[in-house]
């Protein structure tokens, strides 16, 4: 595949969302007032099963997203779904004209596996992420989250790069033939995971251009940049070529955007403004209980939609 095609089709070029017409749902699936409105976002907002309507049955979860505006989802434990689950997200996303985000490919917490030298466990890595590659094709999505496990205290930060460079290289061999983006998620060592070799954007993007393939990009979670890094708009700009995909969170506490500090306002609108039409996942918990909290949550999300 041509790879600037690959880059403008594949990663920033998502086609404009069309407003579908208003389906009929029975007021026992829906969990919150039938006011709050149901015209499709302009931002891809991708919520996971069970942000919103945990117990729900995946259809009813679906179909709910589709009436507050959603279309499109992600599913970071799709893996752990049985392969007749997948194709029952699929079948019922395809009825609703929604797309599907990200699912995680290979996660550790516990291991250094890109960054060290156990062969064994790059091996183990590979083969997760060959088998993520049947799970892409089955949902019909780019897009694979594939965390880098932990950091090697025992070797010199160079050699962990140039250890996790190498196996980038490795996997983007794997990927590239199915036109599959895989994307990498910096992740904060103040709060939540301390340890973990992939923790600054900086570190991330030297080493997507390192790999230089269109099938090794960034996650920005903004959550984790904020905590980590904050100066987020500069700091996206700066490694604006190689994001493939957005998450957010408000902080502190990681809950939807207006619950914390980041002005979600302004950070939405100025990627949007960039040309920028592909996935952002929500990653956080509601902060207020029941229908209330639900209602608050998605009338942020129309505030903070762009314009």
């Amino acid at each position: 595949m041509n790879r600037k095609e690959f880059l403008r089709n594949g990663l920033l070029g998502g086609a404009a969302v069309l407003a579908f017409p208003r389906m009929g749902i029975s007021d026992s699936q829906t969990r919150i007032p039938r006011s709050i409105p149901n015209t499709p976002f302009k931002m891809k907002f991708s919520p996971d099963f069970d942000i919103f309507n945990a117990g729900a049955s995946l259809e009813e979860q679906l179909e709910w997203g589709y009436e507050q505006g959603f279309r499109a989802w992600e599913s970071t434990w799709l893996r752990r779904k049985t392969v007749e689950e997948q194709n029952q997200i699929k079948r019922i996303m395809d009825r609703l004209d929604m797309e599907f985000g990200q699912f995680v490919g290979t996660m550790s917490f516990k291991e250094v596996t890109f960054a060290g030298r156990d062969e064994g466990l790059r091996e183990k890595t590979l083969q997760e992420v060959r088998e993520s590659v049947e799970i892409a094709k089955r949902m019909d999505t780019q897009y694979i989250h594939n965390v880098l496990g932990l950091a090697d205290p025992k070797l010199p930060w160079d050699f962990q790069m140039a250890n996790a460079i190498e196996l980038l290289k490795r996997v983007a061999e794997i990927y590239e033939p199915h036109g599959i983006v895989m994307v990498m998620e910096t992740m904060n060592h103040k709060i939540n995971h301390p340890g973990l070799f992939l923790h600054e954007i900086p570190q991330a993007y030297a080493m997507a251009k390192a790999v230089d393939s269109p099938s090794v990009k960034i996650l920005f979670d903004a959550y984790h940049v904020q905590i980590q890094e904050g100066n987020l708009m500069p700091t996206l700009d700066f490694a604006w070529g190689e994001i493939g995909y957005f998450q957010i969170g408000d902080t502190p506490g990681r809950k939807e955007p207006g619950t914390g500090e980041i002005n979600y306002k302004n950070v939405l609108q100025h990627i949007h403004d960039k040309g920028y039409r592909g996935f952002v996942g929500l990653e956080h918990g509601i902060s207020g209980a029941g229908e209330e909290g639900i209602a608050a949550a998605l009338k942020r999300y129309r505030e903070v939609d762009p314009k």
